[in-house]
């Protein structure tokens, strides 16, 4: 095995946890820092650390962008909005394990997204397993109590948590299904500007509410943080990983991170594993796994180009 190869299986065992960063630290940090604030200052720095490394792509394609600007909006509102604030606030009556899990399944709605407003083909393998998969994820948020679901009694945060993972899985087929001449790195830094934007007035309505960010030095730490390992360095990571191992190979990714964001929640944050998350786990891997993986070919492992999976 060369050299580069062996990298590239090491940095796939370490990359989860830079995905699992966003979790853990949405958790540990919930109630002391608003929401938005924490997801408007966590892009804002990511995108300051991005534009003098594409500032030259970035003058080249300035018309392109400016054409493109209403998707690129959308896919920030999508990727960078609905999936950043939300997962803040539902972190607050949430834990990071149930955080790690739902987002678990984004993949299998990126599957039933497609087949919905694109047409694409949908095999009975896959249809398993985007049974067992949102199967696994109603026992998580119901907690595998039958009257939770007959009152209807969810715990707002894990219903806030659905409600990104279906924006992420969304924004994934809409980058796919809505053609760019962008290449990635700027695309993204567009979307990213897009998301920014976005999320600019509501910044200002929490910060007219009272939700003000003391700017101290562990939040200042903690909006570095989030900027550079679940931002700069999961995007970076998967980029990376994609060219060289190819998008099934690094589709690992989707089962390391929620056993490694579980194990970290448990030593770092004192969480417990209950019985309906091994449950739910039990039915979310395996559904995953059929609906994404299993029946691949191995010409997708061609080294392409990617979007890294929200974190």
């Amino acid at each position: 095995m060369a050299a580069g190869t062996r990298a590239a299986y090491a940095l796939l065992l370490v990359s989860p946890l830079f995905f699992s960063a966003n979790m853990l630290t949405a958790r540990a940090v919930h109630g002391t820092i608003p929401p938005v604030a924490l997801a408007f200052w966590r892009w804002t720095l990511t995108l300051i650390f991005l534009l003098p490394y594409a500032a030259a792509d970035l003058k080249r394609s300035w018309r392109s962008l400016a054409r493109e600007w209403r998707t690129l909006l959308l896919l920030g509102a999508l990727g960078m909005g609905v999936c950043g604030a939300p997962v803040y606030l539902g972190a607050e009556t949430t834990t990071a394990t149930n955080i790690g899990l739902i987002y678990a399944a984004s993949p299998v709605l990126i599957v039933v997204f497609a087949w919905a407003f694109w047409g694409e083909s949908v095999s009975l393998r896959q249809a398993i397993g985007i049974a067992l998969c949102l199967g696994g994820v109603l026992v998580l948020i119901a907690r595998a109590d039958i009257r939770v679901l007959r009152d209807l009694d969810f715990v707002s945060g894990d219903l806030l948590i659905v409600a990104a993972m279906a924006a992420w899985a969304l924004y994934s087929v809409l980058l796919k299904h809505r053609p760019s001449r962008l290449n990635v790195t700027v695309r993204f830094i567009g979307i990213v500007i897009g998301g920014v934007a976005v999320m600019l007035p509501f910044y200002g309505l929490e910060l007219t509410m009272g939700g003000r960010a003391s700017f101290d030095t562990r939040t200042v730490g903690v909006f570095l943080f989030l900027a550079i390992v679940p931002g700069l360095m999961a995007y970076l990571s998967y980029s990376w990983l994609v060219a060289r191992l190819g998008p099934s190979r690094t589709g690992l990714l989707l089962y390391l991170s929620p056993v490694y964001n579980a194990g970290l929640a448990y030593v770092l944050l004192g969480e417990e594993l209950h019985p309906y998350h091994l449950a739910g786990t039990a039915l979310i891997l395996p559904g995953l796994w059929l609906a994404t993986v299993a029946g691949r070919r191995a010409a997708a492992d061609r080294p392409v180009a990617a979007e890294a999976p929200e974190s």
